[in-house]
């Protein structure tokens, strides 16, 4: 994963986007069941940003890229979706950044 291309960052950020989406699975609990607000919080707040940051990046790799409207549906809704950033980074992502590199 190079960080220096498009690609690479959005790879980053797809995998981060999705650790933060999962960390929702600790924190929620932890918000209503046991009413500890602040981590819920603090991972809404960067979830949010990344959440942002994943569809800024998707569209600047779908111009770059020029992806059809499958790939760059797919990639979008992959931020949706439970372990969708991940899937998206292993079938799309990753196939692009390696035709890069070559």
């Amino acid at each position: 994963m190079e960080l220096k291309t498009p690609i690479g960052r959005l790879r980053l950020l797809a995998i981060l986007e999705g650790i933060s989406y999962l960390l929702f699975a600790i924190t929620m609990p932890l918000k209503y069941m046991m009413d500890i607000r602040e981590p819920n919080f603090y991972v809404g707040m960067a979830h949010g940003w990344l959440f942002i940051l994943y569809g800024i990046f998707c569209l600047q790799n779908i111009y770059i890229h020029k992806w059809g409207m499958k790939t760059s549906a797919f990639a979008l809704v992959a931020s949706l979706i439970p372990f969708g950033t991940f899937y998206a980074d292993t079938k799309i992502f990753k196939s692009v950044d390696k035709k890069e590199v070559d």
